[in-house]
């Protein structure tokens, strides 16, 4: 099996964060956030990001609610995967997201302080942890 490289999104409604992973180490580094209107980003961002990294395969955090049960922005979320499959013919999955954001804010204090946690790094290390869960669920 070739090493997978997988493109990882925490999506939300003002900003997107993004992530890159490679399944032969089972980890991944946060790239960026970009802006979103209303959920909806600039294409061309995604588009520029899929040339640049030509991932095997696309994951996108779906927020659920605590018990599991889907939510507005899990609906919201299913259809930005389905967007970037259906506009770039990329292979896309989805992962369970709870608990991603205060994982991100953890792991981001524990770095280095009150200081690391912008917003726009809170989301692309949400991203690196939808990625990372993504890969224990596929290898355990």
């Amino acid at each position: 099996m070739h090493p997978q490289t997988v493109l990882g999104f925490d999506y939300g409604t003002k900003s997107i964060g993004i992530a890159i992973g490679q399944a032969v180490t089972g980890s991944a580094n946060p790239l960026m956030s970009i802006k979103a209107v209303d959920g909806i980003p600039n294409w061309d961002d995604i588009e520029k990001l899929l040339k640049e990294w030509q991932p095997d395969l696309v994951v996108v955090g779906l927020p659920l609610n605590m018990d599991g049960t889907e939510q507005e922005m899990t609906q919201r979320a299913r259809k930005f995967a389905n967007r970037i499959s259906g506009r770039f013919g990329v292979k896309v999955a989805t992962q369970d997201e709870r608990l991603t954001t205060a994982d991100a804010k953890a792991r981001l204090f524990e770095l280095g302080g009150f200081k690391a946690l912008t917003k726009g790094q809170v989301d692309a290390v949400s991203a690196v942890l939808i990625i990372e869960s993504y890969f224990e669920n596929q290898f355990s």
